[in-house]
């Protein structure tokens, strides 16, 4: 007990301080409204309506876009629920938010005390990482699942260190826990930029096995911890096999269209290339790593809110000032900056100097990595040599996040550094230099941009807020004399923030340093110089957090249910009774928000994953056939029998059944039953068979869907050859059962036929039957389901149920006991050394 009480009290402070950050939120159990976590509860609630009515999960939604899997959306599987209730047993059942926080600084805390590090120094690390800046801007903006996976990577890595370091079986055991973990988390883009992370940590330890002559036992180890990694993920193969599936049939996979004039943006597979660097950290943007506001901060923060740019703003332009963000970078917009402690980046650079051994190079090498790969389009050519050639790294997006590496690697080496510092009072006399060159790069940088703060910034008026401005001139709304005033004052503005930033920061390095100088002096004692950092630090950083993440944002948890505050449109909509129809919302931004989904069954949406066909038909016809509706309805004052109908044929297709309008009152909207939708099947006289995308796309410009059928060629043989002649005006089909993951139709028809259902196209998991033996869908009109019907009377069921998922459950119960049969072994091991200690 005495030998692990230092680490008790280190993880009590931890919650002590992790409570302290979200007083009095935490304790009047208010939460914080967040567009990403609503926008999921809506997307999620089709399928959360139909656990609790079955206890059965559906992977079907029809709420979102027509309809889409839910492995992204609600991904959960029975296999994970154990690891669950270790997540929970990890985070010691503390409640939302505290236990966010509380998570990272104990994981970072793992890792040091796997390299060796002592509890203090250690503890003072899991502060330095849990309070880069980045962290509190992603629970701000809901982005929990990020946040998690990456509290979960410092003691992933803490199990590769034990492994190398000749702890085989711990190493291994703590591996393969934190890679489930990781995985289950559910943010592959995290984990995989931290491959690159572990790759540098194998390359160091490689090269001192090299030089010690112990390759024999790096091999060893790197076996173990590849059975461990192979362990952890097999725990989550359900969710990652999935995942995988998945991602080649949304924005993430290849498209099959043929792009004309803009092939320089498409990559040989994933997200288009503008799409991939659109959040790219600018290369002068990286001085906020040590000066916060170096390019102003937030996008969210009009400069009015600012009494330090108020100071210097011109009261004749007052009024413009809430119009104007406080950040002024390259990014389009951003919750605020990446910043990682100004001390902390003053011990890093001095740990550049003064830490030995290959481990030093491979953090300061993937530093270095991660800074020049968030810079994204402003350093192409290493950002396209990462999307035509490495593996996986054109299925992300914002690749300004691989700034996390950064901000791991960063206080890493800084307390590796410290160590040193506190060990050895010797390395002062003999690292002057050092020190000096670590104080001009970081508190010397910190002061020319006190008296200079626009030396290393290319302006502080963007180009499009200059064009902004001009085009307010050309409109008569601004006049000319003034524009050059109004500029020079937002820059005067602007540079206030950066000068006032770059003095905290100066200010901060110079009392840590004061600090070191004492203890080095023999004035201080090794304790308290470190208990002096901790709350220098922990000052610096809890005080920028709290521009981002503050006690005004939490709100009561109410106010999270009344976002989907059922309207009188919403009541009027739904006392439609048939089994299955869509909802297309024009009061609200269509593709931005799942409000409208929570209700009902939406052509619209919001998720990062969609399908790549979905969204080729929202850009090629959906949203051109939106502007066509909604100017023919308004046209007609809402009299929907003179609409022509012809101008959003697509959205009937989709059985688009009501239209919801703005009323012209503010926050009020009404409904329009469309009369032309077309149903949830209907057999038409002809398929029209095409050979590329481009055609079967281009096609729904001239067809009528409701008569012909376009099928992609590689169908032809699924629908027996048929082309005409297969339409009776007598035959009939209807939708009698309706489940997310499942529908039954009733068919009837003269003549075999092709049915075309107005549901969306999956290639994997949809079981088809006809009287209960198994049939075979096809792709009709670039998104929806077609299949042959033979004649007569037919009962036509769909089922989503994926064989894969079966098999990938057995596989990783399979993992999971094996991750018990390791635990119980270090566990039975432990016991055996207490006891022969205490013999």
């Amino acid at each position: 007990m005495k030998k692990i009480l230092p680490d008790l009290i280190a993880i009590l402070a931890f919650i002590l301080i992790s409570f302290a950050y979200f007083f009095p939120a935490d304790i009047e159990n208010r939460i914080l409204f967040q567009h990403d976590m609503a926008a999921g509860a809506g997307a999620g609630q089709e399928a959360k309506e139909y656990y609790e009515q079955t206890g059965e999960r559906t992977r079907w939604t029809n709420s979102i876009f027509g309809g889409m899997p839910t492995y992204q959306i609600a991904p959960s599987y029975d296999s994970a629920k154990p690891l669950q209730w270790v997540q929970k047993a990890y985070q010691l059942f503390l409640p939302n938010y505290v236990c966010l926080t509380f998570i990272l600084m104990l994981g970072f805390y793992i890792l040091l005390r796997a390299f060796g590090i002592p509890v203090w120094l250690a503890g003072l690390g899991g502060i330095m990482w849990a309070f880069s800046s980045y962290f509190f801007i992603l629970i701000s903006a809901g982005h929990i699942w990020k946040f998690i996976t990456l509290a979960y990577v410092p003691p992933t890595l803490a199990g590769i260190v034990l492994a190398y370091r000749g702890k085989l079986l711990a190493g291994g055991i703590v591996t393969a826990i934190f890679i489930a973990l990781q995985v289950t988390s559910n943010h592959v883009q995290m984990s995989y930029y931290f491959l690159f992370v572990i790759l540098f940590f194998v390359g160091a330890y490689f090269e001192s096995a090299w030089r010690n002559k112990t390759l024999p036992q790096f091999f060893k180890a790197s076996a173990v911890l590849v059975v461990a990694a192979l362990i952890g993920v097999a725990a989550n193969l359900s969710n990652l096999y999935h995942t995988y599936t998945y991602s080649k049939e949304t924005m993430r996979g290849k498209s099959e269209l043929v792009q004309t004039g803009d092939a320089a943006k498409q990559t040989s597979s994933g997200l288009d290339r503008d799409y991939i660097t659109n959040w790219s950290y600018g290369i002068g943007e990286t001085w906020t790593l040590l000066v916060p506001n170096f390019k102003g901060g937030s996008s969210s923060a009009p400069l009015s809110q600012s009494e330090t740019a108020m100071e210097k703003a011109n009261p004749m332009y007052s009024s413009l000032y809430n119009s104007f963000p406080q950040y002024f970078g390259d990014q389009p917009w951003t919750a605020g900056p990446v910043y990682v402690g100004a001390f902390v980046l003053f011990l890093f650079v001095l740990g550049c100097f003064t830490v030995k051994g290959p481990l030093k190079w491979a953090l300061v090498g993937a530093t270095f990595f991660s800074i020049v790969l968030a810079w994204g389009k402003n350093f192409m050519p290493l950002t396209d040599f990462f999307i035509d050639y490495v593996p996986m790294y054109n299925k992300f997006r914002a690749v300004s996040s691989i700034l996390v590496v950064a901000e791991f690697t960063i206080p890493l080496l800084a307390i590796f550094a410290l160590k040193r510092i506190l060990e050895e009072p010797g390395v002062w006399k003999e690292n002057k230099r050092a020190f000096g060159i670590s104080l001009a790069l970081t508190a010397g940088v910190a002061l020319l941009l006190v008296v200079a703060p626009g030396s290393l910034s290319s302006g502080f008026v963007p180009a499009q807020e200059a064009q902004m401005l001009q085009n307010a001139v050309d409109g008569k709304m601004i006049p000319a004399s003034e524009l050059s005033g109004i500029l020079a004052n937002l820059g005067e503005m602007r540079g206030a923030l950066v000068s006032a930033d770059a003095l905290r920061s100066f200010i901060i390095i110079c009392i840590g340093c004061a600090l070191l100088w004492f203890y080095m002096a023999g004035k201080l004692r090794q304790s308290l110089t470190i208990a002096g950092i901790t709350v220098l630090c922990l000052a610096d950083m809890w005080t920028v957090n709290k521009r981002y993440l503050h006690d005004d944002q939490f709100v009561p948890r109410s106010i999270q249910t009344e976002t989907f505050n059922k309207t009188p449109t919403d009541e009027l909509i739904l006392q439609d009774k048939s089994l299955d129809y869509r909802v297309l919302n024009f009061a609200a931004a269509t593709f931005d928000e799942n409000n409208t989904a929570y209700w009902h069954k939406s052509v619209g949406g919001y998720h990062a994953a969609k399908l790549r066909r979905y969204q080729e038909m929202i850009d090629h016809h959906i949203k051109p056939e939106m502007q066509a509706a909604y100017g023919a309805v308004a046209a007609a004052g809402g009299e929907m029998d003179s609409v022509d109908a012809a101008k959003f044929r697509v959205l009937n297709m989709l059985n688009t059944k009501y239209f919801i309008f703005p009323s012209g009152k503010q926050g009020q909207t009404v409904p329009v039953l469309n009369p032309y939708a077309y149903g949830n099947a209907w057999f038409v006289d002809k398929v029209q068979y095409v050979d590329n995308a481009n055609q079967e796309i281009e096609a729904l410009n001239s067809i009528l869907p409701t008569e012909t059928a376009v099928v992609d060629a590689r169908f032809k043989d699924v629908l027996k050859g048929a082309t005409a002649g297969y339409q009776d005006s007598l035959s009939t089909i209807r939708l009698t059962s309706y489940e997310p993951n499942r529908l039954v139709y009733e068919t009837e028809n003269a003549k075999d036929g092709i049915a075309v259902f107005s549901e969306i196209y999956y290639p994997d998991g949809w079981q088809v039957t006809i009287d209960g033996k198994p049939a075979k869908i096809a792709r009709a009109d670039y998104i929806l389901r077609t299949m042959y019907v033979p004649a007569g009377k037919h009962t036509i069921e769909m089922r989503f149920d994926p064989t894969s998922l079966h098999v990938t459950e057995g596989i990783a119960y399979g993992a999971l006991a094996l991750l018990v049969i390791g635990v119980i072994a270090i566990v039975l091991i432990a016991q055996k050394r207490m006891r022969t200690t205490l013999q």
